[in-house]
């Protein structure tokens, strides 16, 4: 089985927003709510911890519904990997373990079940993540803003959240000092970081970070336009 951490204790100040970005509206519903509701409906799902901002604790999630699997909320800590460290304390000894940022509510059971099964495919492997084919051409610039290589785009990716962990694997790369924790942009990072093998797993370029306002406006009408067409 599988335990899901969700990552939901972000302030959202470059959104702009007056409340913590998990809990700004997107067509019609708080985005934690979204992440929630497709990791319900993944098979193999056996519990939920959330990491919400302090002071968020004891908030209502779900939309008021009881999750299928069992529920619980953590406070989040300073940085993004120290609240999926707290997450995993309190979450039960299964062997996989999916982490998900709840600023990408665009995530479905899908999309969270072929990465849980590529993961269980390789025995070598410690995590496999969700990412999206480069479509951009990418180069590196100086401080000076001076290019100084263009980058093969085929051999890139842009990584998204469902990452699924094997549990024990986790559970060391976060053993890393707070300078590390708060360095890294996600987990996965301190899997290779220590030489683990990570599987990238392709998804759909909609399974969107709202980080902007526009980011934020994009997410609504991908959800808006799902909810009228689920094919």
């Amino acid at each position: 089985m599988t335990v899901a951490l969700i990552v939901a204790a972000g302030s959202g100040e470059r959104l702009g927003a007056s409340v913590p970005k998990a809990f700004v509206e997107v067509a019609g519903r708080a985005m934690l709510h979204w992440s929630l509701d497709a990791i319900e409906r993944t098979e193999s799902i056996s519990h939920i911890v959330t990491a919400l901002p302090p002071g968020r604790v004891a908030a209502t999630v779900g939309a008021g519904e009881k999750p299928a699997p069992p529920h619980e909320t953590v406070p989040g800590g300073a940085s993004r990997s120290e609240s999926v460290r707290r997450a995993l304390e309190a979450a039960p000894d299964d062997d996989l373990v999916l982490v998900h940022d709840a600023a990408r509510p665009l995530l479905t059971p899908e999309i969270a079940g072929a990465v849980i099964s590529a993961l269980r495919e390789d025995p070598d492997a410690q995590a496999a993540i969700a990412a999206a084919p480069v479509t951009d051409t990418i180069k590196r610039a100086l401080d000076a803003r001076v290019v100084v290589e263009t980058l093969e785009r085929s051999d890139l990716w842009a990584v998204q959240t469902p990452q699924v962990f094997r549990r024990e694997a986790l559970q060391r790369a976060l053993e890393a000092s707070p300078e590390e924790l708060a360095a890294a942009t996600d987990d996965a990072s301190l899997i290779e970081q220590r030489g683990g093998r990570v599987l990238v797993v392709p998804t759909s370029p909609q399974n969107i970070k709202v980080t902007t306002p526009l980011d934020l406006q994009l997410a609504e009408l991908l959800l808006l336009a799902r909810e009228r067409d689920p094919a």
